[in-house]
């Protein structure tokens, strides 16, 4: 599903226009990245939790070439199902 996807879903189900279901839609979308930035934690009850985790330095290979490289430290978004969400998949 895309992003267009969602909103004529959002739109459909809400009875919200296009226009005010991708502005819904990108408000959630921005509010949740400012979470993560500021908190690092973002809970859902039922469908799930975001967390913000960082990644160590590591080795790694240039797969062009096979040579050894260092892989830097980053911060990453995670996500873990909750319940709700693994039932209604399986």
């Amino acid at each position: 599903m895309t992003k267009a996807d969602l909103i004529a879903r959002i739109s459909t189900s809400t009875g919200f226009s296009k226009a005010e279901a991708e502005r819904s839609l990108n408000a959630l979308l921005d509010t949740m990245q400012e979470g993560l930035a500021s908190d690092g934690k973002i809970a859902l009850t039922g469908f799930g939790s975001f967390t913000v985790e960082t990644r160590k330095e590591r080795e790694g290979r240039n797969p062009r070439t096979g040579e050894a490289m260092t892989i830097a430290a980053s911060r990453v978004v995670r996500f873990r199902p909750g319940k709700m969400l693994k039932d209604a998949v399986k």
